[in-house]
């Protein structure tokens, strides 16, 4: 009985022990994350810590995956080795030191809830699970505006641009945005419709696209998309480029204006009407003009209707008058216009008086008077036919007036504040009179049957001719006021004689001068000076030779009284002097000094030393 009290006691005991371990099994507290993030394509990391008080120990480690609700086995570990594993992730699992469990190339499929359980034999201890979320960053959306434009007329809301991003998980949002603003949806004013397409990778592509109301300061307006998605727990945005549409509206005001400035225009300028308006399109341009009686006449055949502009070529003073451009809208053909004035700035009428009249002549005194007409002031300037300016103002003083000063001067007027406007005019002041010769060949120097040239050059007007009282070959050349003539003669005894006269004439009189014609003779004292002095070369030249063959021959005998040794020392063997005396020395004093001009003292004439080299 007691024996059986105690056994009872000793089951009692153990089975106390047995709930006690079971409850401090139960009570293992497992630690997981309760998000873990992963890119597509990438690794996920999972971890499951736990910790085992005491002596106590674990025997396996099960992971599992919910799907809907079932849990599904994923794998189980022993130790370090994974002894499980599903068909699904096979060989995508792998255990890192810690018993952390990574699962690569993460897919779309892989976003769902793993469990962690841990155990002891058939015994759970503990488990918790994590929440696996799978991501992929979307494209940078891609903008297209509307081809066609927006019209601010349009009834309709019209298309203004069409917004993509492809390939994200989860899918993302889009948002729009003008000049930097989002914009938000307005009944009959603004729309965004979404579209969201699961593509067969699993990824999402997603569009909108913006429907919106247009003004005339939506020409300048910039619209950008942007794509909105969540990243570790953060909101990224992803924007697009930014475009302008093309915004229809009609023109409100029209501008017409001188290209260059009116104030500038001249006559004979190229003038263009340039005539514009603020809308889009272009409306068709006209342009007119009123006449002297008050009708305005249609220019649009000189026009381009399409870019508003009217071409004037050459314009003159009549070209000056009131000009209209007048614009037509097709869409509502409204009409609009505006007025410029043209003023072509002119000089005409440019006259120039001389006072006297024409014939001028020699010693007399002309006043040059210029005017001419214009709206403008005016200046004047006189200048000379090499266009070298003489004077300023509208009047010219000449005075004593010569053949030389007759020229054709010109009045140039200018108008200041239009630069480039001027118009001259020329007038010739002719001065007449007689010829008056101005140049001769006299006195000339000929020879006995030589050609030679006569030259006489005279200046008169009207234009004289020359006439000459021999026979010869006569050349003219006329240059202004002055007339040449040479004339080409053979002299002989009558012209040496008598000489030449050159005759100039016109209608107002006759100029006549002499050409002096001299005999060019060589003087008879130099003649007979050079004659003496080649003898002299000449009898000095045989007399060496003869001296010096005798030597050769051994025929001189070498002295000392009053003479030159004659034997060549050793040093001056290629050298030969020889030593000449004249009775006639006082002769060919008298020639030399002649001949030379200067005087030679008596050393110097009564010896005379040649030099003979070879």
């Amino acid at each position: 009985m007691a024996g059986g009290r105690r056994a009872a006691g000793l089951a009692l005991r153990w089975g106390c022990c047995l709930l006690l371990c079971c409850a401090a099994a139960s009570s293992l507290e497992v630690s997981m994350p309760a998000v873990v993030e992963a890119e597509i394509g990438g690794t996920a990391r999972i971890e499951c810590n736990f910790y085992t008080p005491g002596n106590g120990s674990y025997t396996s480690i099960s992971w599992f995956y919910m799907d809907r609700n079932n849990r599904v086995r994923l794998c189980r570990i022993a130790g370090s080795e994974i002894l499980e594993e599903n068909v699904d992730y096979k060989g995508r699992l792998s255990l890192g030191e810690d018993q952390a469990l990574s699962i690569s190339k993460v897919t779309v499929q892989d976003a769902r809830t793993f469990v962690c359980q841990v155990g002891e034999g058939s015994h759970i201890m503990g488990e918790n699970q994590t929440r696996l979320h799978v991501y992929k960053v979307p494209e940078a959306p891609e903008i297209v505006p509307s081809s066609g434009g927006a019209s601010v007329q349009s009834s309709e809301i019209p298309e203004i641009a069409r917004c993509v991003s492809r390939n994200s998980f989860p899918p993302p949002n889009i948002t729009w945005h003008k000049n930097g603003e989002q914009l938000q949806p307005e009944d009959n004013m603004v729309k965004m419709p979404f579209t969201l397409t699961r593509e067969s990778s699993g990824l999402y592509t997603v569009s909108s696209t913006l429907f919106a109301h247009v003004t005339r300061e939506d020409r300048n307006s910039l619209f950008h998309c942007s794509v909105h998605y969540w990243l570790r727990g953060q909101r990224r945005t992803a924007d697009s480029r930014r475009v302008n549409i093309t915004v229809f509206y009609p023109a409100e005001h029209v501008k017409l204006q001188v290209v260059p400035s009116s104030a500038l225009v001249k006559e004979g300028d190229d003038v263009q009407l340039v005539c514009e308006a603020d809308g889009n399109p272009a409306p068709v341009f006209s342009f007119f003009k009123r006449g002297l009686d008050d009708i305005w006449h249609d220019l649009s055949s000189l026009a381009d209707t399409n870019s508003g502009v009217l071409n004037l070529h050459d314009v003159n003073k009549s070209s000056s008058g009131l000009y209209r451009c007048q614009t037509l809208d097709l869409d509502d053909m409204r009409q609009l216009e505006k007025d410029v004035e043209l003023v072509v700035n002119y000089i005409e009428g440019v006259r120039v008086k001389m006072e006297p009249p024409s014939p001028l002549q020699e010693g007399d005194s002309v006043r040059l008077s210029c005017n001419a007409h214009s709206p403008l002031s005016l200046d004047y300037q006189w200048r000379d036919e090499k266009g070298r300016k003489v004077a300023e103002g509208n009047q010219l003083f000449l005075s004593n007036l010569t053949f030389e000063t007759s020229s054709n001067f010109s009045c140039k007027v200018m108008a200041p504040s239009v630069p480039g406007l001027e118009q001259s005019k020329q007038v010739a002041v002719a001065v007449q009179g007689k010829p008056r010769i101005v140049a001769i060949s006299s006195p000339l120097y000929v020879r006995q049957d030589e050609v030679v040239n006569l030259t006489c050059k005279a200046i008169a007007f009207p234009r004289p001719s020359v006439h000459w009282n021999v026979n010869g070959t006569a050349h003219e050349y006329v240059e202004n006021q002055h007339i040449a003539s040479n004339l080409t003669v053979r002299v002989n005894h009558d012209l040496l004689r008598a000489g030449a006269m050159c005759r100039v004439s016109n209608a107002l009189g006759v100029s006549e001068k002499h050409i002096q014609l001299l005999d060019q003779k060589i003087p008879q004292s130099k003649g007979v000076i050079i004659v003496a002095i080649i003898v002299c070369i000449l009898v000095v030249a045989v007399l060496g030779a003869v001296i010096y063959f005798l030597h050769k021959k051994g025929k001189i005998p070498c002295g000392r009284a009053g003479k030159q040794d004659i034997t060549r020392p050793e040093a001056h063997k290629d050298k030969i002097v020889v030593e000449v005396k004249s009775d006639k020395l006082s002769e060919e004093a008298g020639l030399l000094q002649g001949a030379n001009g200067e005087k030679r003292s008596a050393a110097d004439q009564s010896e005379k030393y040649i030099d003979l080299r070879n």
